[in-house]
């Protein structure tokens, strides 16, 4: 007998409501094939939200994310000119997800210069630059940080900087990299790499990469790899298949995931999820494509896949393989795909959003 599995569902804005759609039929007609269920806690949040309940990101959303545990998401817009810098980062501060996951992975029948990738980016989600401790130039409080830091050494700030701090902590990196290793272990992955400028920002990725040595001895059934970010970018494009589970922190993690979706076929099949102690919420990648709104047109694979990742995260791992399969075989086939799978963009044969997930469907009943 199969479980049924309370969710939080986010439509978004822009196409997110059309995808979602599209992603939790997909998602009950796979649940299906294991004897499982959803019961799904439909929650509001994006740039509609604004007029009725004055943010993008009402309580509410948070309040059923931390009941239910697991969130399923649509693509939101981010407000211009509201001091909101987005839902995306607010989802990730409120609820500490401080990893986050971006499988990349080449199917048949989708158009990529290279073949063989199957890598996983795993990014710590908090620190680093993207901390968001920064002071503009010619303020006091910058002129203060120039100041108080001139003192310190003896290579000096030049007035007029903008001033960006990366922290990274020991906790910070030892739980991402560990989430990591758990990873690899759990999904019969072989390395785990190290991702690091550790030989020129020797107290910070250096510390990353200490954290990591100390953390793999934990693991001794997972090969322990450490590469710099630059040689790591030239490596991937060269030799793809010679790479497994990478762990970044945040800025490399954020350029590298999209490096790896572009290898693979863009952020339109590229499935995202992240992770903290208590919840995961599962996203695409992508934006909302505002302009394609209402027009059954955008391709819901990323969506689709992420819902793979939450299936096998809340321990539905056949339902979760069986829809993999059926996704690649719609993909293979190439027949009933939207239209930025076909080889002609214009081709009169691609199909819609809601038809493709039905395509999804009818594999997973076959």
């Amino acid at each position: 007998m199969g479980s049924t599995h309370r969710v939080t569902l986010i439509p978004g804005d822009g196409v997110g409501p059309e995808l979602t759609e599209a992603t939790r039929r997909v998602l009950e007609a796979a649940a299906a094939t294991a004897g499982s269920s959803f019961d799904w806690d439909r929650q509001e949040a994006g740039v509609d939200n604004m007029e009725t309940a004055g943010t993008p990101l009402p309580p509410a959303v948070l309040d059923s994310i931390r009941d239910t545990k697991i969130a399923i998401k649509g693509p939101i817009t981010t407000p211009i000119g509201t001091g909101f810098r987005s839902v995306n980062v607010a989802l990730r501060a409120e609820l500490d997800l401080y990893a986050c996951l971006r499988p990349c992975k080449t199917y048949p029948g989708v158009r990529s210069r290279f073949d063989h990738v199957d890598v996983v980016i795993v990014r710590e989600n908090t620190e680093d630059l993207y901390a968001g401790i920064e002071y503009e130039h010619d303020t006091d409080a910058a002129n203060k940080v120039i100041e108080f830091c001139n003192t310190l050494q003896a290579k000096q700030i030049r007035p007029h900087s903008g001033i960006s701090i990366k922290p990274m902590s020991e906790f910070g990196s030892a739980r991402v990299i560990r989430y990591a290793f758990q990873y690899a272990q759990g999904n019969g992955r072989r390395r785990v790499h190290c991702i690091t400028k550790s030989n020129i920002m020797k107290h910070t990725d250096g510390l990353f990469l200490a954290v990591f040595r100390e953390v793999a001895k934990d693991f001794p059934d997972i090969e322990p790899r450490e590469n710099l970010v630059d040689a790591t970018c030239m490596g991937l494009v060269q030799r793809p298949e010679e790479w497994d589970v990478l762990v970044l922190p945040n800025l490399y993690g954020d350029i590298l995931s999209d490096l790896t979706a572009g290898m693979v076929g863009g952020l339109g099949v590229a499935p995202g999820a992240n992770f903290g102690t208590e919840v995961a919420v599962f996203e695409a990648t992508h934006g909302s494509a505002p302009k394609y709104k209402g027009q059954n047109k955008v391709n819901p694979t990323a969506m689709i896949l992420s819902g793979m990742l939450m299936l096998r995260h809340l321990g539905e791992a056949e339902a979760g393989d069986r829809l993999e399969q059926a996704v690649a075989a719609v993909l293979g086939e190439g027949a009933r795909v939207t239209y930025d799978m076909k080889p002609n963009r214009n081709d009169p044969s691609a199909v819609g959003t809601s038809q493709y997930a039905d395509a999804i469907i009818e594999k997973l009943g076959a």
